[in-house]
C-alpha cells in the first residue's frame, strides 16, 4: 500500500510544524508576554488594563428595571387584596421602596473600552486632583491613552465625573514622565482625595487598596453610590500588575 504524499514528505511536515510555532510566537508577543528587552521598553508606559475591548462586559441593565416589574406585580396583588379589605392605604404603603442617601436608581455611566495605547487624544482638562498624602496637586485630564497619561493623571472616559453617582476612575504613571502616582501605595484608609470641577469640589475618602492583574477590568465597574478608583502599574517599573485604591464620596468641599 502506498503512503500519502503528506506522510512521505518529511520536509513538508517540518514546514507545517515551523509555521505553527511561528503562529504561537506571534500570539505570545501580541499578548504582551515579550522578552525582557521588550518589557523594559514598555515599563510603566501603559497602566491601562489590558483586556481587549471585545471582552468588555456590556453595559449594565438599568437599575430597578427588574425590580420595577416585581413591584408592579406586587402592587397589583396588594391592590386587589385592598379592594377586598377596603384598605387602600395599606396597598400604597406596600409599594414604597426606601433609598439610601447618595444611592441612585437612575441609569449609571457606561465606561468606554480601553483605548489603543498609542491613540492620540486631545489635551482636555476636566478639573483638578489633590492628594495631600502624596503632596499632589495637578490638572485632571480626560483620557487614558499614553498621549494623555504622559501629561498627567487621566480620567477614564465614560466613567462617572466627580460628585456624580458611579465610579470616578483615574489612572496615572508611577515611574515615567511626571510620575504622579509614584507613591500611590502610601495611601491609607481615611486619606482624602479632592476633585475640583466646574460643578464644585468633591472630597473622597480612601477605604482600601489592593493589587490586581492587568485583566481585572471589573475595577472600573460603576456603582450606585458615588465612589472613585485610582490605579497605576505595580510594582514600580513593571506592568505586571496594577495597584488599585478605592474611595467613597465624603462630602462637597
Amino acid at each position: 500500500m502506498s503512503r500519502s504524499p503528506a506522510a512521505s514528505s518529511p520536509s513538508l511536515a517540518r514546514g507545517v510544524l515551523l509555521a505553527s510555532s511561528m503562529g504561537f510566537v506571534a500570539a505570545f508577543l501580541l499578548a504582551g508576554c515579550t522578552t525582557s528587552r521588550v518589557t523594559v521598553t514598555s515599563l510603566d508606559d501603559n497602566p491601562v488594563f489590558s483586556v481587549p475591548s471585545a471582552t468588555v462586559p456590556p453595559p449594565a441593565s438599568i437599575p430597578g428595571t427588574t425590580e420595577a416589574s416585581s413591584t408592579t406585580s406586587s402592587a397589583s396583588t396588594t391592590t386587589a387584596s385592598a379592594a377586598t379589605t377596603d384598605n387602600p392605604t395599606t396597598s400604597a404603603a406596600s409599594t414604597t421602596v426606601a433609598t439610601l442617601p447618595g444611592v441612585t436608581t437612575d441609569p449609571l455611566p457606561t465606561p468606554l473600552p480601553p483605548p489603543n495605547p498609542s491613540a492620540k487624544e486631545p489635551y482636555v482638562e476636566v478639573g483638578r486632583i489633590s492628594i495631600p498624602r502624596l503632596g499632589l496637586e495637578l490638572p485632571l485630564l480626560e483620557g487614558i491613552a499614553l498621549s494623555t497619561l504622559d501629561r498627567g493623571p487621566g480620567h477614564w472616559p465614560g466613567t462617572a465625573m466627580p460628585g456624580q453617582p458611579g465610579n470616578v476612575v483615574v489612572a496615572g504613571h508611577r515611574v515615567s514622565h511626571s510620575k504622579p502616582f509614584r507613591h500611590i501605595d502610601l495611601l491609607q484608609p481615611g486619606d482624602t482625595v479632592t476633585f475640583t470641577t466646574p460643578d464644585g469640589s468633591f472630597v473622597y475618602v480612601v477605604t482600601g487598596s489592593e493589587v490586581v492583574s492587568p485583566s481585572a477590568l471589573w475595577v472600573i465597574d460603576q456603582t450606585a453610590a458615588p465612589t472613585a478608583t485610582l490605579f497605576a502599574c505595580h510594582p514600580p517599573g513593571s506592568t505586571k500588575q496594577r495597584y488599585v485604591v478605592h474611595l467613597v464620596l465624603q462630602s462637597n468641599a
